[in-house]
């Protein structure tokens, strides 16, 4: 799994229009614009802890795993295969060509910080509940249409879509103070809920209803000029989220096998959840994201567990605390993107609890009642153990080449 935080990408040159032109230098100027098209993700992933951080109501640099980039013959998502959209386009949102970001954000988790998450872009654009741009600088206006779908009438939609297995988060999105911007069908949702179970979320009552998500995730690509990708807010202990989600992402990795997606993926912890089954549902979403996914923005309830309790000393979090400092408040985003293999440590945390219950077969009849079979859960956890290997395989490298130069140093120093 890696994390990664996009960057913006500059302003490039205008091309001149009109006039006649050699063969050669139309074909001089289909490419400097296709230079000039370019990756804008609006600085997603500092936008996503601010949502985060409303979402939970305090921020601290510890929340996250640090980034990781592994090989290209590694088995996990490789942040290189993104490497070649981040380039870069025009500066006016009327005269360049918007590389768009499809947002999708499913289940409890995922709806509820994805609705923090547009509160916070809808702010920094300037744009209010009811889709009116009421900013004062034209740079709120530059490369607004990545996120949003500027409409006739001279709203902005959000290109984002909403989807959960009952109705109840959906009712509450759309009473938040953002409910209104966002397209009503665009809203899909199911009456019977998943019950915390990835089975039924990736098989059966999910299945169902998968071909409505999709319907509408075509609908929104086919209104982009140049779509650069998707990005999906899910949790990975519940049902929906976890099972549900993975789902759709394989579906739309078939569908758009050249298009980036990037997830933001909530681990799950036993602190702060009373669901027992949560290891079950994240083992077997990893196996799902490692397949399908280019990047995952890894969450850690554990992590915020530990900082609410033992950091800030907060007996009761709730989302109406403030966090430390305001980042809507900052001018300038910077980002470091580099290896650690610290994050072992979380997926051994998870593979540890699935292997204590599955190895006493248990809640296994809810899953294998909606048809699954025991050896998918089998090679869930031969997966995750791989990953966990894997990581170790780069972490035992690094140790040995410090010792080897530590050697050498003292060689150099004897002479």
């Amino acid at each position: 799994m890696e994390k990664a935080i996009f960057a913006r990408g500059s302003s490039g040159t205008s091309r001149p229009h009109g006039g006649k032109f050699e063969n050669h230098a139309k074909v001089g100027e289909i490419l400097a614009e296709r230079r000039e098209e370019g990756s804008d993700r609006e600085g997603t992933g500092r936008r996503m802890l601010a949502a985060v951080t409303a979402a939970y109501g305090y921020f601290n640099p510890a929340l996250l795993p640090t980034p990781h980039s592994p090989p290209a013959s590694s088995r996990l998502p490789d942040l290189a295969r993104s490497a070649p959209v981040a380039s870069q386009f025009g500066s006016s949102h009327t005269s360049a060509k918007m590389r768009e970001i499809l947002h999708i954000q499913g289940g409890q988790c995922g709806n509820q910080i994805g609705a923090k998450f547009w509160e916070v872009v809808c702010d920094e654009h300037g744009i209010d509940p009811t889709g009116r741009y009421t900013g004062n600088s034209d740079l709120q206006l530059e490369r607004v249409n990545v996120y949003y779908n500027e409409a006739s009438c001279g709203r902005f939609v959000p290109r984002a879509v909403l989807m959960d297995l009952e109705p109840g988060t959906m009712d509450s999105v759309r009473t938040g103070p953002y409910g209104q911007i966002f397209r009503p069908d665009n809203f899909v949702f199911g009456q019977s809920g998943a019950g915390n179970n990835w089975a039924k979320g990736h098989y059966t009552e999910g299945a169902e209803l998968i071909d409505s998500v999709l319907d509408v995730v075509r609908k929104e690509a086919e209104n982009c000029d140049c779509l650069q990708g998707f990005q999906v807010c899910h949790s990975l202990g519940g049902g929906t989220g976890s099972g549900m989600g993975t789902l759709l992402i394989s579906k739309i990795r078939e569908e758009y096998p050249d298009r980036m997606m990037l997830t933001f993926s909530v681990f799950p912890s036993p602190k702060v959840s009373d669901t027992v089954v949560e290891p079950y549902n994240a083992t077997l979403s990893v196996h799902q994201l490692v397949e399908n996914a280019d990047e995952c923005m890894v969450l850690d309830n554990e992590a915020l567990y530990d900082i609410c309790f033992r950091t800030l000393k907060l007996t009761t979090p709730s989302c109406k605390q403030s966090h430390s400092f305001s980042i809507l408040g900052l001018s300038m985003a910077s980002t470091f993107i580099g290896n650690s293999t610290s994050i072992q440590e979380m997926f051994r945390r998870v593979s540890e609890q699935f292997t204590a219950m599955f190895r006493r077969k248990a809640f296994l009849h809810w899953y294998t009642g909606e048809g699954m079979d025991e050896m998918e859960f089998t090679e869930a956890e031969s997966n995750m153990n791989d990953l966990v290997s894997e990581y170790q395989q780069y972490q035992d490298a690094t140790a040995d080449e410090e010792e080897y130069e530590d050697e050498e140093e003292v060689q150099a120093d004897d002479m």
